[in-house]
């Protein structure tokens, strides 16, 4: 648009998170999860909207915290058919996206669930589900792999080795949960950096992974200890 000869410059702004999600996602039931509802991508979503077109390949976060993924359904359908992991518990749920592990955790019984996640679109479904779930989650919008544990029972890790610097942070991170006596949950379909020889199986399920949640590949998933 031009005005008295000079171009008018347009500032993009990145949609409110909270006003996007309730208006583009749907509000659904999880397959094989009946008792949680989430907020999910389906294909009038306009995910796209997201990504900022003057940024160097019009690139945004990949909105993880959309879909549902095989490692945190698992880690949920645990939580809730197995309650006595989780209750009476403190519980992080580490990297929590939807924060489907969170909610089940909450549902389960847990003490009290922190959900750690660093997008803010994923923190505002974190807030969203909660609620649509009558669950409390307290949101930490900070990356904890750098940082010291918090004192936790449970630290619940769903679906993060699927790249190898995000693994390695994490690895070490749940070391030091170890060493600060925390007991590590992992849930994972076998990702590529899945650190195998520190893992015991403790239930397998088949759940869906990633995708809309009426289309999702089904796959079996592990629930693993971290020893």
């Amino acid at each position: 648009m031009w005005a008295d000869g000079v171009e008018a410059a347009v500032t993009w702004q990145r949609p409110d998170p909270v006003a996007f999600i309730r208006a583009n996602m749907r509000l659904a039931p999880v397959p094989l999860l009946p008792e949680i509802r989430l907020h999910t991508a389906h294909p009038a979503s306009g995910l796209w909207r997201l990504a900022d077109p003057e940024a160097e390949g019009s690139e945004a976060p990949p909105p993880y915290w959309a879909y549902l993924w095989a490692g945190g359904a698992a880690l949920a359908r645990h939580f809730l058919d197995r309650p006595e992991t989780v209750r009476r518990r403190s519980v992080l749920d580490l990297g929590a996206g939807s924060g489907i592990v969170g909610i089940a955790a909450a549902k389960a019984g847990a003490a009290k669930v922190i959900a750690a996640e660093i997008d803010p679109y994923g923190i505002a479904a974190l807030g969203l589900n909660a609620a649509a779930n009558d669950v409390a989650i307290t949101v930490i919008g900070d990356d904890l792999t750098a940082e010291t544990p918090p004192p936790v029972d449970l630290v619940a890790v769903g679906d993060l080795f699927y790249e190898r610097d995000l693994a390695e942070r994490v690895t070490a991170f749940l070391d030091r949960c170890l060493a600060d006596g925390i007991e590590v949950l992992i849930g994972d379909p076998g990702r590529a950096w899945l650190p195998r020889p520190r893992l015991r199986m403790v239930a397998e399920y088949p759940v869906p992974d990633v995708g809309e949640i009426s289309t999702a590949t089904m796959k079996p998933s592990g629930v693993l200890a971290f020893e």
